[in-house]
């Protein structure tokens, strides 16, 4: 099957999706992705929130227009990256409101599960250069588990062949993220730079020396933007 049908099959497959609602979760089914065949980065969230829901596109409130000022920075346009690159998410649906009220819940380990081989697929498929995982979930599926998020932004984990059909957290080993841009090695295989969650709410993103691994990591993404020519 050429990549052109496979994503146009897969991205039936994720909108008629029932697995979740089949094993008794309370989601609001509506798989929430964009982006073309041929993008150089995909963006992964956590899951879609209820404004997304709405509008049909990933990232679309206030979580949206701070990950765009990031992306802004790193040198990329927010229309011009909407309609050129790949945007989706751990879970595909949005899973409802947190018991408490406050937020929208997280995703089970079930559901994340059921879900996964539609992400792997995705970036089968796109093959993307460049995977920008947002928030803690997505982080958890590239990067060791043992990295705090202060040790995580600002970094890099680059895969000459990630077998994404056997992700495994580049195996829990630290020694393979980096700091730093190897032109050597950008050309060939697929770097791995994460952010953190967007939102407003989060506290992480608002401390001083936070902020300061959120520019390295911004200005990590432009190294690559420019040296792979993402634009």
């Amino acid at each position: 099957m050429k990549n052109g049908e496979a994503l146009k099959q897969l991205q039936f497959e994720m909108n008629s999706c029932s697995l979740c609602l089949e094993s008794g979760y309370k989601i609001t089914p509506g798989a929430i992705f964009s982006g073309v065949l041929g993008a150089k980065v995909m963006v992964i969230g956590q899951a879609p929130g209820v404004t997304e829901v709405k509008a049909k596109r990933p990232f679309n409130a206030s979580s949206g227009r701070r990950l765009f000022k990031w992306l802004g920075l790193a040198g990329w346009d927010e229309p011009r990256f909407r309609d050129g690159q790949y945007m989706t998410a751990v879970t595909k649906c949005y899973p409802g409101k947190n018991n408490s009220g406050r937020g929208d819940r997280l995703a089970s380990k079930e559901e994340q599960k059921l879900c996964r081989d539609y992400l792997n697929r995705e970036i089968e498929v796109i093959a993307p250069k460049v995977i920008i995982p947002v928030g803690g979930l997505a982080i958890k599926i590239f990067y060791p588990s043992k990295l705090k998020l202060d040790e995580i932004i600002g970094t890099a984990i680059f895969h000459q062949d990630l077998r994404v059909g056997e992700i495994d957290r580049s195996a829990d080993n630290p020694e393979m993220v980096v700091d730093s841009i190897d032109g050597g090695l950008a050309s060939n295989g697929v770097w791995i730079v994460p952010l953190p969650h967007p939102s407003g709410a989060s506290a992480w993103t608002n401390k001083p020396q936070n902020l300061a691994l959120i520019e390295k990591a911004i200005a990590l993404l432009n190294d690559l933007r420019l040296l792979l020519e993402l634009d």
